[in-house]
């Protein structure tokens, strides 16, 4: 059976993420706020009432992922600060010293597909490895462009990220001096090891599928492309 939820919201939505075991959704809006809705109840109830609401501090709550076993919530957003919260009460557990964090908005947040850690992206031109149980900082990639986009292969120790001049100047310049190429790192070496080209705008939107094999990246071009990986890809060696 196919069933189809709308939930409704007074301000553009932004991002959400899925529980599946839960029947829960974390929605990530352009405020200061994170909404949860539980999918079993509103198709029971006939309600998209949320279960639990959590406001940034400081800013808008760009991104928000689950943590591990789905006890808390990892957000960051326009503070450039990472925070940790009890997805049952919404208290603030932990939060990121900002001298070893990011120093501008962070635009994107990625699981590791162990769950083990995570990846962020940020307007700094530089993206974080973290661990997702104590927000210590692992690794640092950095690059010169704002980063809006991120991922972490399933497969290889890499992470691809993606982003290019603002929007707003798009116009003013061609995609070489743009800069919209997804950038392709070592995860460990913190090394970039290649780069994939074809967006004639800034990169938003980064995946890994399941699989490893291949990627999607999505621009403000309007363009969602699927790449897949040549053999030489998979004989890289570091």
């Amino acid at each position: 059976m196919i069933v189809l939820v709308t939930f409704r919201f007074e301000l553009l939505l932004e991002t959400w993420h899925l529980v599946i075991t839960g029947g829960v959704m974390v929605f990530t809006k352009w405020s200061t706020t994170n909404f949860f809705k539980n999918i079993c109840r509103a198709m029971r109830e006939k309600t998209g009432e949320s279960v639990l609401v959590i406001r940034g501090p400081q800013g808008r709550i760009n991104r928000a992922v689950w943590g591990p076993l789905n006890r808390t919530i990892i957000s960051g957003g326009e503070d450039a600060v990472i925070r940790m919260w009890d997805s049952e009460t919404g208290k603030l557990l932990k939060e990121t010293d900002k001298e070893i964090g990011h120093q501008k908005t962070i635009t994107s947040l990625s699981k590791s597909s162990d769950g083990s850690h995570f990846l962020t992206g940020s307007l700094d031109k530089s993206a974080k490895l973290w661990d997702v149980r104590t927000l210590t900082l692992i690794k640092t990639y950095v690059t010169e462009r704002p980063v809006n986009a991120c991922a972490i292969s399933p497969l290889h120790d890499h992470v691809v990220i993606g982003g290019g001049q603002e929007a707003s100047h798009v116009t003013t310049t061609d995609r070489r001096a743009g800069k919209f190429e997804a950038k392709f790192f070592h995860q460990i070496l913190e090394e970039e090891i290649g780069g994939v080209k074809g967006h004639f705008g800034p990169i938003n939107a980064l995946a890994f599928n399941p699989d490893g094999r291949s990627f999607s990246s999505g621009g403000e071009d309007g363009y969602v492309r699927l790449h897949h990986f040549d053999a030489d890809y998979f004989n890289i060696k570091m």
